[in-house]
């Protein structure tokens, strides 16, 4: 069926308005690549004109897995002028893994980073699509364009464009077909696919846009830009960072993983004006400039705002990044089924150890374990209803029956709601301890435990417990130079907490696992202390 002009909408015209009103503006930043919105606009139509000639049609699937370099908002747009959804997988994903979102998502292409010795990307992906039939267009996109690698099977970045114009007329798109398909972490189960619309993404887009204006110079001429240092297949760094800067016409700087000491000398260098972040990350960097006395008062000269995402920030955490950039630190809220759902706003007080309220046109509410409404501060699990709201889990009826119960997304978070309608996210549903009865919720421990001067990162689990059913313990990383004990810390942690809360079990961490968006991996620490049972 032929949509009328009415009903198409695509994110695609967001880079084809830029490219005509602005189009010497720097679309993107990506170490030595420089690209403006009309360079941008020019490599994504031969991009998805190239796609057209390999038979991909609107509404087909095209897996998308390369790091935060300049092919991927490339491949981006590339994919969405062609009309078909973007399913952007884990860089680190291995050839079985790869296979699964493949068949899964029935892709009909996937282009893949060539990647490097120590990640060969692209060569992982050559064994995987032998287990997806389905997929028959495999594109490299090389590391070095002067030497591509020679895989079986695949065809180049380049080749892929050849001969193809830089003009390309978007199909008709439904502002309600799938743009965007994101992939769930797989904590609970098999990962899911995520289905994201066109209409959806972009009020995110618009609605992000209005929260920051505040700080934001919105004039053709002004700069603004925003560094992405979260990989771009995860919600944060798509629909947050990158999507948002291209819906503002600003700058998308990219750094291919986070790294201390390139962020400062990036932020320093391209005069960043927002950051967005997992709180790993502002504790890196924070640590990272106290150790090496790094000045950063250039950052602080132009850094407007910066953003927490994805998990939840200590406030101690907060605080001491603020006094330090002299920069404001706003915390949100969003899961890759919806988006961003709310935000500590500029036009309010700010509410640290909150995640502000909702964007214009989100419903948020609180609900018991009967589904029914909470009192006011009564902790529940997080529903919410609105544009925000995803399609649903791609060919999971009943997963998303199951998640959309009585017209509310179930969020499977728990927390509550203040008087001023701020929301609190006390934690995962599954990452609650029940401790001889009571609840105990790991992220108030985190909390408490970030405010000793010898701790420097923690993170709060439930062990099985013969006598209690489930047992507190921490895992702590201690600053550089602090000798305190584990007996200390459980007595101090004693002195600050209800009897049933503290920390029986304390153990001393290098470093903990963290994962490649950047958060704590607790799963990790779980199957390290299953494993370890087993081996007993």
């Amino acid at each position: 069926m032929v949509l009328p002009a009415a009903a198409t909408y695509s994110i695609a015209s967001i880079l084809d308005h830029h490219a005509v009103h602005r189009p010497d503006r720097l679309a993107v930043i990506a170490g030595p690549a420089r690209l403006t919105y009309a360079q941008l606009a020019a490599a994504a139509n031969q991009i998805a004109n190239g796609l057209r000639a390999r038979g991909i049609q609107p509404g087909d699937h095209v897996a998308l897995s390369c790091p935060n370099i300049a092919y991927f908002p490339m491949a981006f747009f590339g994919i969405l002028k062609a009309g078909a959804v973007v399913v952007p997988l884990n860089v680190l994903l291995k050839p079985r893994e790869i296979a699964y979102h493949l068949n899964d998502c029935d892709a009909k292409a996937l282009l893949c980073f060539e990647g490097l010795p120590e990640l060969p990307m692209a060569q992982m992906a050559q064994a995987a699509l032998q287990e997806a039939q389905l997929c028959q267009t495999f594109v490299v996109m090389p590391a070095n364009p002067e030497s591509p690698p020679a895989l079986p099977g695949a065809i180049t970045l380049a080749e892929l464009m050849a001969g193809q114009p830089p003009t390309c007329e978007r199909p008709p798109v439904s502002p309600f077909d799938t743009a965007l398909m994101l992939y769930t972490s797989g904590t609970t189960g098999q990962p899911k696919g995520a289905e994201l619309t066109h209409w959806q993404l972009i009020l995110n887009f618009v609605h992000l846009r209005e929260l920051l204006l505040p700080t934001v110079d919105v004039r053709i001429e002004a700069d603004f830009k925003v560094l992405s240092t979260a990989p771009l297949f995860h919600a944060t760094a798509l629909i947050a960072q990158f999507g948002v800067v291209m819906y503002a016409g600003g700058t998308s700087v990219l750094l291919p993983r986070f790294d201390p000491k390139q962020t400062i000398e990036t932020m320093i260098a391209e005069r960043i004006n927002s950051w967005a972040a997992v709180p790993t990350m502002y504790w890196a960097l924070l640590n990272y400039a106290n150790e090496h006395n790094i000045d950063v008062s250039p950052i602080a000269e132009t850094l407007k705002v910066a953003n927490v995402g994805a998990a939840p920030m200590p406030v101690e955490l907060m605080r001491a990044f603020g006094e330090k950039f002299k920069t404001l630190v706003l915390e949100g809220y969003g899961m890759s089924e919806t988006g961003v759902l709310s935000y500590n706003q500029l036009t309010k007080p700010a509410k640290p150890g909150t995640v502000g309220q909702p964007l214009m046109g989100i419903e948020i509410r609180v609900h018991d374990e009967n589904d029914q409404p909470v009192p006011t501060g009564t902790v529940g699990e997080i529903v919410v209803r609105g544009h925000c709201v995803m399609k649903g889990y791609y060919k999971r009826p009943e997963a998303t029956a199951e998640a959309m119960r009585n017209g509310w997304f179930h969020t499977g978070d728990l927390g509550f709601i203040d008087e001023d309608g701020y929301i609190t996210i006390v934690d995962r549903k599954k990452d609650l301890i029940i401790r001889g009865g009571y609840n105990v919720y790991p992220r108030e421990i985190e909390e408490v435990m970030m405010t000793h001067p010898a701790v420097s990162l923690v993170t709060v689990i439930g062990v099985p417990d013969e006598r209690l059913g489930e047992e507190v313990k921490a895992y702590v990383v201690r600053k550089p130079g602090a000798t305190i004990t584990e007996d200390e810390l459980r007595d101090w942690c004693k002195e600050q907490m209800a009897a049933y809360k503290y920390p029986r079990l304390i153990e001393f961490r290098t470093e903990l696992p963290i994962g490649p968006t950047g958060k704590v991996l607790k799963r990790a620490l779980r199957e390290g202390l299953a494993q370890g049972s087993a081996g007993a």
